[in-house]
């Protein structure tokens, strides 16, 4: 009986605080900080603390990002936040060229398109949103004045990171194609306070916004959001570069990253 009233009471809020989405000109901004630990693995072992510290100072833009999410009923754009990035001064340049640039996200057309830049060539990559699996759970928590229920899912990794790539990725590229797909598990917390189905980078899909992910060592949080701000965004979606689909991007870095190898090598044996 307790439980039963415990779960009418959550519901009793949900829907008393639910925000209305039929609105014609409805939009809000959501605000997400994303973190990935710094792994050094057994290299780490040799290196000192203060080591340690400045490869941490200089991954920082890396591993430590912030983004907003501005969204409607229909569609969001997806963007890194250049204003909060700038603050720390530092540069990444090796590092931008396997991040995600702008995205845009179209429920309703099932839409995906997103801005790349690698080495000065852009790239306009438009596909279809990513399919995701999720199993709903009944777990809740709060997340600021949300409450948000758990969902899981899992993906290929290389589906979720098709845009980051390593010297390491490139020399097993060929290999892989005959091993054993690397699967990742999801883990979301959704609110249905605010029923749209949108969510940061490739997450979506689910009865109310995203608020956290964490997948494989990394953790999307969502530490603002403001609705129907004053100041409405026009969603735009991306538009200029040379358009590839997810796969064919993958190909095309793939194959530059291989030159740069065969290049490297070249020099070393003159």
């Amino acid at each position: 009986m307790k439980t039963f009233i415990t779960k009418f009471s959550v519901l009793l809020i949900i829907l008393s605080t639910t925000v209305s989405i039929h609105a014609q000109d409805f939009q809000g901004k959501a605000y997400y900080f994303s973190k990935t630990p710094m792994e050094l693995g057994s290299w780490g072992a040799t290196m000192s603390e203060q080591q340690k510290k400045q490869i941490a100072e200089r991954l920082k833009n890396r591993l430590e990002k912030t983004y907003v999410l501005i969204f409607n009923k229909e569609e969001s754009v997806y963007k890194e936040d250049e204003k909060l990035d700038a603050i720390s001064g530092a540069t990444d340049s090796w590092g931008k060229n396997f991040t995600p640039g702008t995205q845009y996200k179209n429920v309703k057309t099932n839409t995906f398109l997103q801005d790349q830049e690698f080495y000065g060539k852009k790239f306009l990559v438009k596909d279809r949103m990513q399919p995701l699996n999720w199993k709903m759970g009944t777990e809740s928590k709060q997340i600021g004045q949300y409450m948000c229920f758990k969902a899981t899912a899992s993906i290929a990794k290389s589906q979720l990171s098709w845009y980051s790539f390593s010297w390491s990725q490139a020399r097993n590229n060929d290999a892989s194609k005959s091993e054993e797909v690397e699967m990742v598990a999801i883990e979301a917390w959704y609110t249905p306070q605010i029923p749209i189905n949108q969510g940061p980078g490739e997450y979506w899909g689910l009865p109310g916004l995203i608020l956290e992910v964490n997948v494989d060592n990394t953790t999307i949080l969502c530490s603002k959001i403001v609705i129907n701000p004053k100041e409405k965004t026009k969603i735009k979606a991306p538009e200029k570069g040379q358009e590839v689909t997810r796969d064919e991007y993958q190909k095309i870095i793939y194959k530059k990253m291989e030159e740069f190898r065969n290049n490297r090598t070249e020099r070393r044996n003159r």
